[in-house]
C-alpha cells in the first residue's frame, strides 16, 4: 500500500511541475510575470487525481487518453458549441461545410444532458421520418444519450448507409415519449431551391450556408427572372430550420439584398474577435419586397440574415422566434491532426440586439398550421346581383360574369400544403399593391 500511494504521489508531483511549467508560459504570454493569478491549489488537486487513476484505476489508462480526456472536458464545460476535435472530429467538419457526409441528416446541441434537435435538414433520412426541431433525443437504439459527450452521441447516430437506427424522443406536447426509426443515408445538402409563385414572386429555400451558396442563389435567381417578363415583383425568403452555417455565406447572401449599411458586427476579447460586415452599393431584387419565414429550427448564420434585413428595413420577418445561438465559434488547430473549436465572440446585428440565447423576434408572429376547407353551406348568401330588377353598373359586363364563373383563388392550394408560406405571398402581395398606390400618387 505504501508502494502504491509513493508511486502516485510521485506521478501527480511529476504533472505538477509540467502543469505550472506550462500555466506559467500561458500566463507570460499574456504579459502576467508572476504564479500569483494561477489557481495553484486546484493544479494540485488536477495532478493528485491523475496520478491517482494512474495507480489506482481498476485497468492501466495511457497517459494520452487521460490528458485528451482532461482536455476534452475543460473545452466542453465551457459552452455547448465549444469542442475539442481529435483527427476524426477535425475531418468531419471540413466535411460537413462542403455539403457532403454520412448520417440521419440533423443539425444537433446538447440540453440537460439529452441531444436537442435544432434542425433537421431538408430531404434527409431524418427529416423524411419526422424528425422536428426541438425534439430531445433521450435513447438511441438501446444506448441512454444521457451521460454521454455531443461527440459521442453524433458517432452513434452515423454509420453505414442503409442501417437503421431508433431514435428515442421526448416532444413537446407529447404525453410520452415517441420512437422513430431513421434509415442512414448518404446526406448531400443543396442549400438552394427557388421556384416562382403566381408567376412574378420568387421563393428562395436555403437549408443551410455553405461556402457556395451566395453563388448558387445568384445563378438561381437569374434562371427565374429569365422565365418572366419584367422584374420579379417580391420574395419569399424561406430559413425555417436552417440550421446556419458558414458566416461569409450569411454576410454576402445579406449583401445581396441591401444597398449599404451594416449587416452584422462580432465583439470578443481578442482583436481579431471583432469584426464589421457593411453592405456594398447593390440589390439583386432592385428594391422588391422581401418577407422572411423563420422558426425555432432557425439558427447562428440564418438569424444573421433575418435580423440584418429587419435593422435594415429591408424585409418583413414572419414566423415564429429563432433558435437563439448569436456566437462565433473559431477552429484554432493545436497539432497537424487536432484542433479546438472554440467561441470566441458573440454576433449583434445592426442596430446592437444580441443574437445568443434571445434570437429574433418576428415582426408578424404565425403559427405552424394545418388549414382544411370547411364544409360549404347549401344557402348562399344573397347579393345585390341577386335582386330582381337590380340597377346595372353602366358598363359592359365581364366576360367572367356573363359565363358566370366563380374567381378562382391561386393561393388555396399553396395555403393548405404551407400555410405560413401561403400567408407570406399574400402579405407580398399586399406590400405591391401598397407601393403601386404610393407610386401613383
Amino acid at each position: 500500500m505504501i508502494r502504491v500511494v509513493t508511486q502516485a504521489s510521485r506521478i501527480a508531483l511529476s504533472l505538477l511541475l509540467v502543469t505550472l511549467s506550462l500555466a506559467l508560459i500561458a500566463d507570460q504570454a499574456h504579459g502576467k510575470e508572476d504564479l500569483q493569478s494561477l489557481p495553484l491549489q486546484q493544479l494540485r488537486t488536477f495532478a493528485d487525481i491523475f496520478g491517482r487513476i494512474k495507480a489506482n484505476y481498476v485497468e492501466p489508462v495511457e497517459d494520452e487518453v487521460l490528458l485528451e480526456n482532461a482536455i476534452r472536458g475543460m473545452v466542453s464545460g465551457l459552452d455547448p458549441h465549444s469542442n475539442y476535435l481529435d483527427a476524426d472530429d477535425y475531418k468531419e467538419l471540413q466535411v460537413g461545410t462542403k455539403g457532403e457526409f454520412g448520417g440521419l441528416g440533423i443539425e444537433v446541441g446538447m440540453e440537460d444532458g439529452f441531444v436537442k434537435v435544432i434542425s433537421p435538414i431538408d430531404d434527409t433520412p431524418a427529416q423524411r421520418a419526422g424528425v422536428r426541431s426541438g425534439d430531445l433525443i433521450v435513447r438511441l437504439d438501446d444506448t441512454p444519450v444521457k451521460g454521454l459527450s455531443l461527440n459521442e452521441a453524433v458517432a452513434l447516430m452515423r454509420g453505414k448507409p442503409g442501417t437503421s437506427l431508433e431514435l428515442t424522443i421526448v416532444r413537446k406536447g407529447e404525453e410520452k415519449p415517441i420512437k422513430i426509426t431513421v434509415v442512414r443515408d448518404i446526406i448531400r445538402v443543396v442549400s438552394i431551391k427557388t421556384r416562382l409563385l403566381d408567376k412574378r414572386f420568387a421563393y428562395l429555400r436555403i437549408s443551410q450556408f455553405q461556402a457556395n451558396t451566395t453563388s448558387d442563389m445568384l445563378k438561381s435567381l437569374d434562371k427565374l427572372k429569365s422565365k418572366i417578363e419584367g422584374p420579379l415583383l417580391g420574395m419569399v425568403l424561406d430559413l425555417r430550420n436552417n440550421p446556419g452555417g458558414v458566416l461569409n455565406a450569411a454576410v454576402s447572401v445579406s449583401d445581396a439584398f441591401l444597398e449599404s449599411g451594416l449587416i452584422v458586427y462580432t465583439e470578443g476579447r481578442e482583436s481579431d474577435s471583432q469584426l464589421r460586415f457593411e453592405a456594398a452599393p447593390d440589390d439583386v431584387l432592385d428594391g422588391a419586397p422581401i418577407v422572411v419565414l423563420v422558426n425555432e429550427g432557425s439558427a447562428s448564420a440564418s438569424e444573421i440574415v433575418a435580423g440584418a434585413l429587419q435593422d435594415q428595413n429591408r424585409a418583413v420577418i414572419m414566423g415564429s422566434r429563432t433558435f437563439g445561438k448569436g456566437s462565433v465559434q473559431t477552429i484554432i488547430p493545436i497539432t497537424d491532426t487536432a484542433a479546438v473549436k472554440l467561441t470566441t465572440a458573440r454576433y449583434f446585428t445592426p442596430s446592437g440586439r444580441s443574437i445568443q440565447a434571445e434570437g429574433i423576434e418576428p415582426d408578424i408572429e404565425l403559427e405552424e398550421l394545418t388549414l382544411s376547407k370547411a364544409e360549404e353551406s347549401q344557402v348562399k348568401p344573397i347579393k345585390e346581383s341577386n335582386l330582381s330588377g337590380h340597377l346595372l353598373n353602366g358598363e359592359e359586363p365581364k366576360p367572367s360574369e356573363t359565363q358566370g364563373a366563380e374567381p378562382v383563388d391561386e393561393n388555396e392550394e399553396l395555403v393548405k400544403s404551407d400555410y405560413q408560406l401561403g400567408e407570406a405571398l399574400n402579405l407580398l402581395k399586399g406590400l405591391v399593391i401598397l407601393h403601386g398606390k404610393k407610386t401613383a400618387g
